[in-house]
């Protein structure tokens, strides 16, 4: 029997450890080909970071991971993207001179 993946944010993870995930990448894929911009709004422990997660490694071109899901078999090209992810989580924003700073030093 599978293992939820309580705490567990990051795809690969969730795959490589044979955790249970819900196969979402048909919407993930709709996503990337029908739109331009998407605001993600989600409550708190609802799975945005998974969602971040997922989209970077289908943007790096892990096809390995996707085996047996939705978007294998769909006719997605599988190139490298550049992904930037920045983690607002690691950065302090006591006020927004502390989150300019943050950001600046995330970003150098």
């Amino acid at each position: 029997m599978k293992l939820l993946p309580i705490g567990i944010q990051t795809f690969s993870e969730l795959i490589q450890k044979n955790y249970v995930y819900v196969d979402k990448t048909n919407t993930i894929y709709n996503m990337i080909m029908t739109g331009k911009w998407y605001f993600l709004s989600r409550p708190r422990r609802f799975g945005k970071s998974l969602l971040v997660s997922t989209l970077a490694d289908i943007f790096n071109g892990n096809r390995e991971l996707f085996k047996g899901l939705a978007i294998d078999a769909l006719p997605y090209d599988w190139k490298k993207h550049p992904v930037v992810m920045i983690s607002f989580a690691d950065i302090p924003a006591m006020n927004v001179e502390t989150l300019e700073k943050g950001l600046k030093s995330v970003i150098e």
